[in-house]
């Protein structure tokens, strides 16, 4: 069954949707449509609370599952991911079932985790983290996957995985070096620095960081940036984050190149013209993604 098949539609005035439990081989996430003015954003919750939303292998099918049918869903135009469990966003891998793995069964489990977290980072609509409490060493990584992370007060973020004896194995290494410098990564991964929410804004690991000490601060200033997307023409927000994607990994012509080819796609559209007719009317523009 599809999960949003799964999902009982319920429209309210505050713009979300009430929820139930999915079907149980993905219970342990829930998607939420809102409404209203937040009309085509999707929340994305984990929901595993006795394991403080580790990755197990039956959440990350979870997730794949989710997300394959959020891909595929042009209605979608922003996605913001978060924790329904109190003070933690994502406590890592779960270590307590990797300890019962044999290790061929590790090497699975970590190709589907990748996977996984590739598909969010592949997904084409702009994705936010929102972290409310801890989020580490899978759990940080998880969130490198999004385009934007914004952390609430109370966040502990960190790859600790060296004080384990291993190193960060779910891109680490790479999407935060990244973002911050091969350096400073080092420096963190090195030493399995635990840090909060000021401190990740001062390196760039997230984007912005909630003012207000709410456990859902990170929550509803995700939102917040969620519905700065929201007005925009969404091919042309996917096709920026498809050029912007490109950026750190080409050369500047080649991004030149890249850049060019996605702004072809949206000479054709119709939000493209609805753009320069409400321009021309003074008005706000109706872009339905086309």
């Amino acid at each position: 069954m599809s999960v949003f098949k799964a999902i009982r539609a319920s429209a309210q005035q505050t713009g979300r949707v009430s929820t139930r439990a999915l079907s149980t081989s993905i219970q342990e996430v829930s998607v939420e449509r809102h409404t209203g003015n937040d009309l085509g954003i999707l929340t994305l919750s984990l929901n595993r609370p006795h394991a403080k939303n580790a990755l197990s292998c039956s959440l990350v099918h979870s997730m794949r599952s989710a997300l394959s049918d959020i891909r595929s869903d042009a209605t979608v135009r922003a996605l913001v991911l978060r924790s329904s469990v109190p003070r933690v966003f994502c406590a890592g891998a779960d270590l307590k079932e990797r300890a019962l793995m044999t290790p061929p069964e590790v090497e699975q489990f970590l190709y589907d985790m990748k996977l996984m977290f590739r598909e969010l980072e592949a997904l084409p609509q702009p994705t936010i983290a929102a972290l409310d409490g801890a989020a580490l060493g899978g759990g940080l990584e998880l969130s490198l996957c999004c385009d934007l992370r914004v952390a609430g007060q109370s966040a502990l973020l960190g790859l600790p995985e060296t004080s384990l004896a291993i190193i960060p194995g779910a891109g680490g290494t790479q999407r935060l070096a990244r973002l911050v410098g091969t350096s400073r990564t080092k420096a963190l991964v090195f030493t399995a620095r635990k840090f909060g929410a000021e401190e990740a804004l001062r390196m760039g690991v997230i984007t912005d960081m909630a003012e207000d000490a709410r456990e859902d601060a990170a929550y509803n200033r995700a939102m917040e940036w969620a519905r700065e997307i929201l007005p925009n023409g969404p091919v042309a927000v996917r096709m920026a984050k498809r050029a912007i994607d490109h950026a750190g990994s080409v050369d500047l012509a080649t991004g030149l190149d890249i850049e060019q080819l996605c702004y072809a796609q949206v000479i054709p559209t119709q939000d493209r013209l609805e753009g320069l007719r409400a321009f021309k009317e003074k008005r706000k523009p109706n872009y339905t993604g086309n």
